[in-house]
């Protein structure tokens, strides 16, 4: 019974996760529920623009991909010893992945999870591609209204510079979190 309650604040991360996304969601996003007045006649719900469904739909698969990847490679770089030790030990294989493979792997996973969120950010700019007004588009605009092309460029810098650190300083203390710590 003691080792199924060290698997407790992975769970709670996670639960508290899906609510924050589900609070985006429903006030961010300003979702509702939706409802039909008469046939063909939809209200409430979220609308998505054709430009910005094809650059998720994109994006998510694209990205998807190589996650998944990068998750696969840190499941099967647990040694085969582990498993079979947290199985020995009587674990179902709900708790061997929880509380023995997936620690150990996040270790080899967070650096190239990382960079694939790094370019996952960047990688929103090709949504210039298919007429969704990213910050590229809204700066060539700005542009071409001001005048002014190194100002509005030191904006753009900036503003992926941000995001590129804000990623870099969280996936930097999730790494330390999950560190050994060496006595």
């Amino acid at each position: 019974m003691e080792q199924a309650a060290s698997g407790k604040p992975q769970l709670v991360t996670l639960a508290g996760l899906g609510i924050a996304a589900l609070l985006i969601i429903l006030f961010g996003l300003g979702w509702q529920f939706p409802s039909s007045d008469a046939p063909g006649q939809v209200q409430g719900g979220i609308r998505l623009t054709l430009e910005f469904s094809a650059l998720l739909a994109g994006l998510t698969f694209y990205t998807g991909a190589f996650i998944a990847e990068i998750v696969r490679a840190g499941i099967q770089s647990v040694s085969k010893g582990q498993w079979e030790a947290a199985r020995s030990l009587g674990l179902g294989s709900n708790l061997v992945m929880r509380l023995v493979v997936f620690p150990q792997a996040l270790r080899v996973m967070i650096p190239s999870l990382n960079s694939m969120y790094q370019s996952l950010a960047k990688n929103s700019s090709l949504g210039f591609a298919i007429a969704f007004p990213e910050i590229y588009s809204v700066a060539s605009t700005t542009f071409n209204q001001t005048g002014r092309p190194v100002e509005v460029f030191v904006i753009i810098a900036g503003c992926y510079l941000l995001l590129t650190l804000t990623i870099s300083v969280l996936m930097n203390q999730l790494n330390r979190a999950v560190q050994v710590k060496e006595r």
